[in-house]
């Protein structure tokens, strides 16, 4: 991997093993265990994938449900060990944010910055200095004191997007379905705020079955389709292949 590669996938191949019939009840796996009567069957999550993210890019990673996105980015940040292939990333570097990731429902929204914070790496001191910021970028000034469990997914998404952007600039973040959940003012807002890192010299990665978000904000598009890599390029030639698929599968 050269010094102006950020991340490298290569040949990443991964494998499930999941119950080819699953039981319906407690009883029935108890005794479907007693009687070794488990069928399993492998599943092929990704197939061979390879790409590379160069420093600086912002990259849209582009599928339907299914397509094997969620694995890749737990391959990428370090969470799944990838049954073939490698990735080369400075997982230190990496800063990945998923829609309510490392949240605890019963604590309060101010109580849930510290946790989510001190996951990805910040210290109380440094979250002390942001908390304010945090919380009108979130535009959830007064909800602090409720517990996350009565939020909405929007408010959760603002939430944790303010405190996953709050580090000045991150040097690789990745965004999964973050940039499609929220009313349109706030989507300006969180697209804004990553076009400021990118202005920065973050490297990103953005993930997304929604054309229109890689388009608006990416210098690059892979797609993937059933763990299979189908494109790599131009994010208006990609999506409209993308597209084109879909129509001509009626999906």
């Amino acid at each position: 991997m050269n010094r102006q590669t950020d991340i490298l996938v290569e040949n990443v191949t991964m494998r499930f093993r999941r119950a080819k019939d699953e039981a319906t009840s407690l009883k029935e796996l108890m005794v479907r265990t007693l009687r070794g009567d488990q069928h399993k069957e492998t599943f092929l999550a990704l197939d061979k994938v390879s790409f590379a993210v160069e420093k600086g890019e912002v990259v849209g990673l582009i599928g339907a449900n299914g397509a094997g996105k969620s694995t890749l980015l737990k391959i990428i940040a370090g969470a799944l060990l990838p049954t073939s292939g490698q990735v080369w990333v400075d997982r230190r570097k990496v800063q990945l944010l998923t829609l309510g990731t490392g949240f605890d429902p019963e604590l309060t929204g101010r109580e849930n910055v510290y946790l989510n914070g001190a996951i990805i790496g910040y210290s109380k001191a440094y979250i002390d200095e942001k908390y304010k910021e945090i919380v009108a970028f979130a535009e959830l000034d007064g909800f602090m004191g409720e517990k996350v469990r009565n939020y909405s997914s929007g408010m959760v998404s603002r939430l944790g997007f303010a405190i996953a952007t709050a580090r000045d600039t991150p040097e690789i973040l990745i965004l999964d379905e973050v940039l499609s959940v929220g009313d349109l003012f706030f989507r300006k807002k969180s697209e804004a705020r990553i076009r400021e890192m990118i202005h920065a010299g973050s490297t990103v990665l953005i993930v997304s079955h929604s054309p229109g978000v890689i388009r608006a904000n990416c210098t690059k598009a892979i797609w993937l389709e059933r763990g299979r890599l189908q494109a790599v390029g131009p994010p208006e030639a990609v999506c409209s292949a993308y597209e084109n698929r879909k129509k001509g599968t009626g999906s």
